[in-house]
């Protein structure tokens, strides 16, 4: 496999650092012959995009040593050979093309980063056709239907040594002091970014990456296209949610409305922040079990960035979908929680406080060891502790039977030495109401002994 030399890569470009996913399917592929293929190799859309006829490509000139006169004419030649597309899946085909295409993308790259006067009108038209050519392509079905973007690993695109080359190009040419909104509006248009959205379904995380940073860039560019830009990523979160319950880009769109929702903000458009709000509407907190960890919590930080004071209602909203049966979302719903709470007024905390910390209680009193550790961990956090010692005469009464009750049967000795920690912190915060509690908790303990063998005799 033949390795790639890239230019300096600008401070927005995106992290680059894997190896490669994607792939293409034609249409009216046979059944059987799609399974032979998946037999014979894994997916990628070279393995769909591969062209029978190759053209054979001859080296031009390099940009730098062209004259003046000649440069948009051989930049030109160079795009349109960049056109051509190669079979990566097999390793020593066409080795050469390759190669050569490889260091046209480059000159490409850093011509458009480092020199000025090169975009001009005629360059237009030609730059995003060998963009489209490239990158848009079918994307194919996923080996692992229950794919996840958090947790699995990804199928790789092959073709990612020209890929990359090309986003790095169309990135630093919107990135360009050349670059014009008025004449490139005129090819990338709503077909263009509906194309372009739909390639966020990659599982190669860094093409993600790219497509991120390339559609915010043309948002912020491209003033006529923001609004189709919501429409289309409002209609990927409602055929997400309603349809195909799998998109592999929730996390990088809900990332992009963030971006935007802040820069209206910090421009003083709050009224931009509710029209960027409706393309979330859709999704509710029923529906962000679906999401995955990282695309919940860009979401609710969404929400928080949005609207001040949300942070009771979206705590409200977790507890009452709070997961009845799978620990591993009860951990990641503790762990939201307290993303929350290091934000919250002490106003909004306290709204919550009673049935917040009820939950906590429970949690606590898990035989899951994880989900009761993550409880504890609460504690631990300094600016929650303030929260707790303010609001003390409420919160330790509802957990102070469960804490006591935990300590002397639960069956990880962690958990166990967590609580009493707790204990303590909460006798240094309020001696007399902790003795209290104490108390009233012996004689409920006595009581509840007394009526048990009470039973037991009168059975006997």
């Amino acid at each position: 496999m033949e390795t790639t030399k890239l230019p300096p890569t600008s401070p927005s470009s995106p992290t680059t650092g894997f190896s490669v996913p994607s792939a293409e399917k034609v249409d009216g592929f046979p059944r059987r012959s799609m399974r032979r293929a998946r037999q014979r190799r894994s997916h990628s859309s070279s393995q769909f995009r591969y062209q029978s006829s190759q053209v054979e490509l001859t080296p031009l000139p390099l940009l730098k040593d062209a004259p003046v006169a000649e440069l948009h004419d051989l930049f030109c030649k160079k795009l349109q050979q960049c056109c051509v597309l190669f079979d990566f899946l097999d390793c020593v085909a066409d080795l050469k093309g390759k190669e050569i295409k490889r260091a046209a993308l480059n000159e490409l790259v850093e011509s458009v980063a480092t020199s000025r006067g090169v975009l001009i009108e005629p360059l237009y038209p030609e730059a995003i056709k060998m963009i489209s050519v490239n990158i848009f392509r079918t994307l194919p079905p996923s080996e692992n239907p229950e794919f996840d973007p958090e947790e699995d690993e990804p199928t790789l695109e092959a073709s990612w040594p020209h890929l990359q080359l090309v986003y790095e190009f169309f990135l630093r040419f919107l990135e360009s002091p050349d670059f014009q909104p008025s004449m490139a509006k005129r090819y990338v248009d709503q077909k263009f970014v509906l194309q372009l959205l739909e390639l966020f379904d990659s599982e190669d995380p860094r093409e993600r990456e790219y497509l991120k940073t390339i559609l915010h860039r043309v948002y912020g560019k491209l003033l006529g296209l923001r609004a189709y830009i919501r429409k289309q990523i409002n209609n990927i979160f409602l055929r997400f949610i309603y349809e195909t319950e799998h998109f592999n880009g929730v996390a990088e769109l809900l990332e992009i409305l963030g971006r935007c929702v802040s820069s209206c903000i910090t421009h003083s458009l709050p009224s931009m922040g509710c029209r960027h709000s409706s393309s979330v509407r859709s999704i509710h907190v029923t529906d962000w079990f679906s999401l995955g960890e990282r695309s919940m919590h860009t979401l609710e930080q969404f929400f928080l960035f949005l609207v001040q004071g949300t942070e009771s209602g979206i705590i409200r909203g977790l507890l009452k979908y709070w997961p009845k049966t799978c620990t591993q979302k009860e951990v990641m719903f503790l762990g939201e929680i307290e993303e929350i709470l290091d934000v919250i007024e002490p106003s909004q905390f306290i709204r919550v406080q009673e049935p917040l910390f009820k939950q906590i209680a429970a949690c606590i009193s898990s035989p899951h060891f994880q989900v009761a550790e993550r409880a504890l961990y609460f504690w631990n956090n300094e600016y929650i502790l303030s929260l707790i010692e303010e609001n003390c005469q409420v919160i330790l009464p509802l957990v102070f039977a469960t804490l006591y009750r935990v300590s002397k049967e639960h069956w990880n000795q962690t958990i166990v030495s967590l609580i009493y920690n707790v204990l303590k912190t909460f006798m240094e915060m309020n001696s007399k109401l902790f003795d209290d509690l104490t108390a009233t908790y012996k004689v409920e303990k006595q009581k509840l002994n007394f009526t048990q063998l009470s039973t037991v005799f009168l059975f006997c």
